[in-house]
């Protein structure tokens, strides 16, 4: 018996469980805001540089007539564009852009300043501090130090929630999130914004995990695959969201003020939202406890059997005993799955999985500008696809399996970017059919593969496998806004990328074992032999579903 016959007497998704869950869903929106913004907040526009005979305001981008490009600016070899990043070095008088080119140029310069394409955008961060041409990797680095922050902050805000508690740590997390959003809004420079910018990125774990683990820890073994994977359609409409605010404002700092004020109505929180029950008791705080399950039992409208708040005692009592056990023994780590030849060859897939599906997803979702077409539509197509990606897992996981579903996703998204290759140039809207079939299938994909891999690692050490997956994939989120910047170069290339990526992740994926209704491996010994004889008694499936089921509902999140 333990805090899960609680759930059980409480019903497994009662209506205090089904009203709490709802609240801590809706704080996945805003930090979707957060984690997507970076699309608008960095737009880059197509430019020029500013010529000499320019004289600002008067100039734009579009008062430069089309027959005067060709004398203005070299063509890139290449790309066969023209070169906008520099501009002959010739005087320009009437008689030469009149096409009078009797004056010969002295080579080109590099530009001083430049002129931007507003009809999509009025400015945005890349525009306010030129992160154009040779000061491109700014941009790109920005985003990338966000997801430095969600890596960081997974660690410091996870501790914090373990050591302190759910509700204090979600609302630290929540405060430093409001206040660091704004000053991004509203900082003078590059630095202080991408500063910022980390520190939000960071915060969103602290708000998304968090909201999260404590949703999941009140709702019973039989609803955590449902209540995790609806959780991540919660972001998929933030996603789509942003692009209604990008569109109502074009103002980037207003846009970055804008996404981040709806969270103050998460404020509000304090009195609606309880602690865990389950971390109170795991700290023994076993009084403060029985109040929150007693308050969801009269909500729910059930009575909770005097011998079972008897029973958490005891086992309370138990648990800390074996803690100091525990203590006492030589941690795990990493490195014991990797010391054994079939665990490390698993433990390689799985940690190549998360790289590809974190990088993946996250340069598909920032790579919408690059698409063509219309380029907020693009971004709520991305963000829509999401919920059928996610509606699919609720039909293949338990049904088709973790493997199957998992390889036939990844292999979906790969033939799928890379089908790109062969649109032609004049069929963009094949082009962005094959990137959102691509999108939807790593979204399937991303929201197994946690699941998998908890299923994968022996018991002994499992939370050290999950860690250290999260902390590769995190590794692919860093490194994805520096591929979008290939579709400067050739608008398919980041696309081409991601595909090859996850056509070879999905097929080094079918050397991993099926893990439903398998025993899960509680040893390294047992994780060492899982998968070299794939024949298991019924018997021992049986006796081991009940756990199976229950890390089913252990569903990661994307932060």
């Amino acid at each position: 018996m333990g805090y899960d016959d609680v759930i059980t007497h409480l019903g497994g998704f009662g209506r205090y469980q089904r009203r709490i869950y709802l609240l801590l869903c809706l704080p996945a929106i805003v930090c979707a805001f957060h984690k997507l913004a970076g699309v608008f907040l960095l737009a880059r526009p197509e430019h020029r540089c500013r010529l000499p005979h320019e004289e600002a305001p008067v100039a734009t981008y579009q008062s430069l007539p089309p027959a005067h490009w060709l004398l203005a600016y070299p063509l890139d070899e290449m790309t066969g564009k023209l070169n906008t990043c520099e501009y002959y070095n010739v005087a320009y008088n009437d008689s030469y852009l009149s096409g009078n080119l009797s004056d010969t140029t002295s080579g080109t310069l590099t530009c001083s300043s430049y002129l931007y394409d507003q009809s999509k955008y009025r400015n945005s961060a890349v525009t306010e501090w030129n992160m154009v041409c040779g000061r491109s990797l700014l941009s790109a680095t920005s985003d990338s130090l966000f997801m430095v922050g969600v890596l960081l902050g997974s660690f410091i805000f996870g501790h914090l929630s373990d050591k302190w508690g759910r509700k204090p740590t979600f609302f630290a997390s929540l405060v430093i999130q409001l206040v660091f959003g704004i000053t991004a809004g509203l900082a003078p420079d590059y630095f202080t914004y991408t500063i910022a910018r980390l520190i939000v990125g960071a915060t969103t774990s602290g708000v998304f995990l968090v909201a999260y683990v404590i949703a999941m820890e009140m709702v019973g073994a039989s609803y955590r695959l449902f209540a995790g994977v609806t959780v991540q359609m919660f972001f998929s409409v933030g996603f789509m969201l942003t692009a209604g605010f990008a569109y109502l404002i074009r103002d980037w700092r207003w846009l970055q003020i804008a996404l981040t004020l709806p969270g103050l109505v998460f404020m509000g929180y304090y009195w609606l939202i309880p602690e865990s029950a389950r971390w109170l008791l795991s700290k023994g705080r076993s009084e403060e406890a029985f109040v929150i399950i007693e308050r969801a039992a009269r909500v729910n409208r059930v009575q909770i059997p005097s011998e079972i708040y008897d029973q958490l005692v005891r086992e309370e009592s138990a648990q800390k005993e074996q803690a100091q056990t525990a203590s006492q023994q030589p941690s795990a780590s990493v490195w014991d799955l990797l010391r054994y030849p079939n665990l490390r060859r698993k433990t390689l897939i799985i940690f190549f999985d998360w790289f590809v599906n974190s990088g993946v997803y996250y340069g598909l979702s920032w790579n919408t500008n690059n698409l063509g077409g219309n380029q907020l539509q693009n971004f709520v197509f991305s963000g829509a696809v999401e919920i059928p990606g996610y509606s699919l897992l609720l039909i293949t996981l338990n049904r088709w399996g973790r493997r199957s579903t998992l390889c036939g996703a990844m292999l979906v998204a790969g033939i799928s970017l890379l089908a790109t290759v062969l649109v032609p140039s004049d069929m963009n809207w094949l082009l962005i059919t094959c990137a959102m079939i691509g999108k939807l299938a790593i979204t399937s994909s991303y929201g197994t593969v946690y699941i998998f891999t908890a299923e994968q690692f022996p018991t002994v050490v499992r939370n050290v496998g999950l860690g250290a997956s999260s902390m590769v994939a995190r590794i692919g989120g860093i490194l994805a806004p520096y591929l979008n910047l290939l579709g400067e170069i050739w608008r398919p290339l980041p696309l081409v990328i991601c595909g090859a990526l996850s056509l070879t992740a999905g097929l080094m994926s079918l050397l991993l074992p099926e893990t439903l209704n398998r025993p899960l491996p509680e040893t390294i010994e047992d994780a060492e032999n899982f998968g070299k004889k794939q024949q298991r008694s019924r018997s021992q499936s049986l006796e081991d579903e009940e756990l199976n089921t229950m890390i089913n509902g252990n569903y990661g999140a994307k932060a």
